[in-house]
């Protein structure tokens, strides 16, 4: 049984969506699982997108986040809690690694309240539908028992909150379960090579004044600000390592070009808190 605290991997959906992408990201789970104690959250909101086309149900979406409705949430409970993630349990077992298909529905995962109404950029005020945020300080003690006993968690980003099933941003379940686990890391690994600038070149690094900066000026694109608002997460709860990184290319995610986020002067009443879903 380890005592080492775990690293959190936040898989972006582009890197499971088809078979190719998926054994790789496994291969790359696999060797950070070889290295220590690893939680994995993913999302799948190219997925989702897909399903709902065949569906022929409209995305809805406000400032880059995706209103979910009733017809939507069905879809999103089915293709993340279902194909998703059972694909990706699949595929890292395949490797041989001991992994478990969870939910942030299940007991001992995640606290998960429906979001506040959204304030748009325009001043309109929006119900996103059912739409969670992780709550609580409460250690993740399913999470917990599970990683000190040698399992490789594989969490996808579907909440409940009084028997309702809710979509939840994954980026934003990620940097909640860096700060209750007391994580050495969050790694977040996606389709982009960390922040970019004004030219499309990444950031190295981004120390925390100007994380808060490119959330509160409109900097950050709406699929960014999830990740910075996670980075923000792990940060206050003392998360000292937080790296956004390419996880499109070879399987060494902790080694790819990204961003990563370090410390300086932090005023924590700076940044809000937005809500998204996948």
């Amino acid at each position: 049984m380890t005592e080492r605290a775990p690293v959190i991997l936040k898989i972006g959906g582009e890197l499971l969506a088809d078979a190719t992408r998926r054994h790789r990201t496994a291969t790359a789970i696999r060797r950070l699982a070889a290295a220590g104690p690893l939680v994995v959250v993913h999302g799948g909101g190219r997925e989702v997108d897909a399903a709902l086309a065949t569906h022929g149900i409209e995305k809805q979406a406000i400032d880059g986040l995706r209103i979910t409705d009733a017809s939507t949430l069905e879809v999103v409970v089915r293709m993340l809690a279902g194909q998703v993630n059972t694909r990706l349990v699949a595929a890292v077992r395949h490797l041989n690694v001991a992994a478990v298909g969870l939910t942030a529905a299940d007991t001992g995962v995640a606290v998960i309240h429906r979001a506040a109404p959204y304030v748009a950029a325009n001043g309109r005020v929006v119900d996103l539908g059912f739409v969670g945020e992780p709550t609580g300080q409460d250690r993740p003690a399913l999470l917990d028992t599970l990683y000190r006993n040698g399992f490789v968690p594989l969490v996808a980003s579907i909440g409940v909150d009084n028997g309702q099933l809710l979509n939840v941003n994954a980026d934003t379940l990620a940097g909640y379960l860096a700060g209750r686990l007391g994580a050495t890391r969050l790694l977040i690994a996606g389709g982009t090579a960390g922040v970019l600038d004004s030219n499309g070149s990444t950031i190295p690094t981004v120390d925390d004044t100007l994380l808060q900066a490119l959330i509160t000026d409109g900097r950050a694109n709406a699929g960014m600000v999830a990740k910075l608002m996670a980075c923000v997460e792990a940060r206050r709860a003392g998360i000292n390592r937080v790296d956004i990184v390419d996880g499109t290319t070879g399987t060494d995610f902790d080694k790819n070009a990204g961003t990563q986020i370090v410390a300086s002067e932090f005023n924590n009443t700076t940044a809000q808190r937005h809500p998204q879903a996948n």
